[in-house]
């Protein structure tokens, strides 16, 4: 089967495009570095002819609000007419838990837009809503520092690591179309604050942690709940610890 990896090149896209390939499937890596680029429509429409799956792992090149919304209607867009021109069977898009519940967030926003573009098509599709990465734990701690403390909220955490998110991914790129919206999280739920902490004491650091109950994450206020998923939920299997100490 051809299978289009929208942004093919990234973190989990690289890791997805592997996948498929090792289990037999012609894959195109689709990005502005190939060639092909959704936000100009640049190489898309000869990327997909024959594919029959399409599966969405861009990103805009800055959480900016005005930058993520232009990126994601954009490039949005661009692919549903490609899509429909192509006959494409499956579209996939990697989303974020939470993300109609804060859309006072500009980014969110982008991404809820990104989702209803989709929803709106009449192209069968997945949406895949994932929780936090584990990778993302150092830009949390970066962010929320100061000179001698990290300072992190106790709100709710289940994050999960990039290779199960690629994983189910590429299971869920396989199957046929939800069309509707799946979560999927980390097999560990806690605090933030003790992730962070759990993390400070494998990896190291001089600044200690200050818990807080100020339900913020990065710069903004969230609900408590924001960050874990509401209901049933893919489980990824590669516990924090393990991948902390792997």
């Amino acid at each position: 089967m051809k299978i289009v990896i929208i942004g093919g090149t990234g973190l989990i896209g690289s890791n997805v495009s592997e996948k498929l390939r090792r289990l037999g499937h012609e894959v195109i890596v689709a990005s502005p570095s190939t060639g092909i680029n959704a936000f100009t429509g640049e190489g898309i429409t000869d990327a997909l002819e024959n594919a029959q799956v399409v599966v969405d792992l861009s990103n805009s090149a800055s959480p900016e609000e005005d930058t993520a919304i232009a990126f994601f209607r954009t490039a949005g867009n661009n692919l549903v007419a490609a899509e429909k021109a192509a006959g494409i069977k499956h579209h996939l898009v990697l989303s974020i838990v939470g993300t109609d519940l804060a859309l006072y967030i500009g980014y969110l926003r982008a991404k809820k837009e990104q989702e209803d573009i989709i929803k709106q098509s009449g192209i069968p599709y997945t949406i895949i809503r994932a929780t936090q990465f584990h990778e993302h734990i150092t830009t949390l701690i970066a962010v929320q520092s100061d000179e001698q403390h990290v300072h992190v909220s106790t709100v709710d955490y289940q994050p999960i690591a990039a290779e199960d998110v690629a994983a189910l991914v590429t299971r869920l790129a396989l199957e046929a179309p939800k069309n509707g919206t799946v979560e999927i999280a980390g097999p560990d739920r806690a605090p933030m604050n003790e992730f962070v902490s759990r993390y400070l004491s494998v990896k190291g650091g001089e600044k200690s942690i200050k818990a807080n109950d100020d339900s913020k994450y990065m710069f903004f206020a969230i609900p408590k709940s924001l960050l874990v998923p509401k209901g049933e939920f893919y489980a990824g299997t590669i516990r924090f610890d393990d991948w902390i100490n792997g």
